[in-house]
């Protein structure tokens, strides 16, 4: 892992401590270490497991979508299903046990997802019969939602994260520069073609310039004049370089991020606390107190 990527990592598992609450000693605090620290092994054991599980009951899911497969071997994937809907609750009540403040949890983006992972199991015995419900398998659909608790356990998408966020305004100019050049395009496409030829209004000539600006030229309106057609030419030369800028924009902030920072980790402060300390730091950044020697097992 890159010194930047740690670092993004580190600071977002600070956040997290600081919102949901670290406890201060006991068996909490040893199940917060492993679940939502990843410097040790056991963390780092728990992380590979749990990522495992969740690809296997995604690929589950996907499998019972298959009536051939459904019709054969659906015995064996509802008990699949259920296993791992039992897994994902225990390691949803642990999550809630081991924190100082659980309703923070549970409502934050990736509790409310943890939720939606083994609620539908649990409402399809509930509300089987249900007449608002037109097919039951449809809340099967929501298992889905375990695919975005991969996120919580990739340093590499805090680090994405923290581009986006750092290039956004930089994107939202471009974005600005993209729909001027779709509305005077499109006015002069309107203008040019008329609605004999399928421009009827500014805002439908507006969707031919997106359509090939970027390149994905449906057919349905084409330019019929010699003008029309040097105008959607130009058009089509002009989406090859919009569409690298914001790859651009972002890449630059990554590696302008990657060589800023230091190599930080999850080691914790024994009097405060506070996590994300440099690997060769020897005091506390926050209240001073002498850390721990460094060691990744």
């Amino acid at each position: 892992m890159s010194a930047s990527v740690a670092r993004e990592a580190a600071a977002g598992r600070l956040a997290e401590e600081m919102r949901f609450g670290k406890p201060a000693a006991g068996w909490r605090l040893r199940c917060y270490t492993v679940i939502f620290e990843a410097d040790t092994r056991a963390g780092r054991l728990f992380d590979v497991v749990l990522i495992l599980a969740i690809l296997t009951s995604i690929g589950v899911v996907i499998a019972d979508s298959v009536d051939s497969l459904a019709s054969r071997r659906g015995a064996l994937l509802d008990a699949l299903e259920w296993a791992f809907t039992i897994l994902f609750t225990v390691e949803y009540a642990a999550r809630l046990w081991c924190v100082r403040h659980p309703l923070r949890y549970a409502t934050s983006f990736f509790g409310v997802v943890d939720l939606l992972a083994i609620l539908p199991s649990y409402l399809a015995l509930i509300l089987p019969e249900a007449h608002l419900l037109l097919d039951v398998r449809v809340l099967r659909l929501l298992r889905v939602f375990r695919i975005f608790k991969l996120a919580a356990y990739v340093g590499e998408y805090r680090a994405l994260a923290a581009a986006l966020a750092a290039s956004r305004r930089k994107i939202l100019v471009f974005l600005s520069i993209v729909l001027m050049i779709v509305l005077l395009m499109g006015t002069l496409m309107y203008v040019v073609e008329g609605p004999e030829h399928g421009y009827t209004s500014i805002p439908a000539a507006m969707y031919w310039a997106v359509v090939t600006m970027t390149t994905v030229g449906y057919g349905d309106i084409a330019p019929q004049t010699d003008i029309g057609r040097l105008i959607a030419s130009v058009m089509m030369l002009l989406g090859w370089g919009i569409i690298a800028v914001p790859t651009g924009i972002v890449s630059a902030e990554m590696t302008a991020r990657r060589f800023a920072g230091r190599q930080t980790t999850t080691r914790t402060c024994p009097e405060c606390l506070s996590e994300g300390h440099d690997a060769d730091a020897q005091y506390c950044k926050d209240c001073g107190a002498k850390l721990p020697p460094y060691a990744r097992d």
